[in-house]
């Protein structure tokens, strides 16, 4: 639970009764290598902070798995759009690695923005941490080549490579697994 702690005490001074209360509906949950941690056509229950691994947000077809998204350690990590509504998600939730996270359900996170000082801005940091993250992806689907959008995710997340299968790179750069070999053939 350090990992988290320190997340917050980086943004804001949580009080020690503040702090007791959200730690104490934190929950944690292990996830190993390639299981689910939300099956589509399931409903969100839960607000994550990644510990420890990377989880891929993933929308299986017969014959092509679509990876759109990747969260990371040290981030919050949720199939929001259900966990808000509390309806049933249209994609999955997969750990690529062994997992570790810290989870919040949905009625605890409304227990903690009523009871805590910081509780909003506990919610809104996380959701601000998410949203950013697909706005920068959406961005660059719209801007960037393939190339660049391969050369900025291994500059910016080199644990990518080591870590992430191939085809889960190439369909999140939205290009089939054959092509990625090209370009990384020319980078390499």
């Amino acid at each position: 639970m350090d990992k988290i702690k320190n997340y917050f005490d980086s943004l804001i001074t949580m009080g020690a009764e503040d702090w007791d209360i959200f730690s104490s509906m934190l929950t944690k949950a292990v996830f190993p290598k390639r299981s689910l941690i939300l099956e589509m056509g399931k409903t969100e229950r839960y607000l994550s902070f990644i510990e420890k691994g990377i989880v891929r947000f993933n929308i299986p077809k017969l014959d092509y798995d679509f990876t759109f998204g990747f969260a990371f350690e040290n981030s919050f990590v949720s199939a929001y759009d259900s966990f808000l509504t509390q309806t049933a998600s249209s994609y999955n939730l997969e750990a690529i690695t062994d997992c570790v996270l810290w989870r919040i359900s949905y009625d605890d996170l409304n227990t903690v923005y009523k009871t805590t000082e910081v509780g909003n801005f506990i919610g809104r940091k996380a959701i601000e941490d998410i949203f950013l993250k697909k706005m920068k992806r959406e961005f660059t689907l719209l801007e960037d080549s393939a190339k660049t959008r391969y050369v900025n995710l291994v500059r910016e997340q080199p644990e990518l490579i080591k870590n992430i299968p191939l085809k889960y790179l190439a369909s999140y750069i939205g290009i089939r697994p054959q092509s990625l070999s090209r370009i990384r053939k020319e980078i390499y």
